[in-house]
């Protein structure tokens, strides 16, 4: 089972904001997830970014790979991504 570190798009049409998500690479976008570990809304200015860092860490270290996106947003934060 691949563990993925990735955006699930939440929000009403033309307002989006995403939810960082850990889940199965097999699950749909939005579908099902195993933890919440941040949040990311692309509409403010300055666009927001909150992250669960030690749980980031953790999953990490699990194995879970994190998206282009995701790895650009945790090298924002502080974040180093393996």
């Amino acid at each position: 089972m691949a563990i993925k570190i990735r955006l699930a798009r939440m929000g009403k049409k033309k307002k989006p904001f995403y939810r960082i998500v850990v889940a199965d690479s097999r699950a749909p976008r939005d579908g099902r997830f195993i933890e919440i570990v941040g949040d990311y809304d692309p509409k403010k200015d300055p666009p927001e970014v909150s992250i669960k860092g030690d749980r980031i860490t953790d999953w990490l270290s699990k194995g879970a790979a994190p998206t282009e996106t995701v790895s650009n947003l945790l090298k924002k934060k502080g974040l180093t991504v393996i």
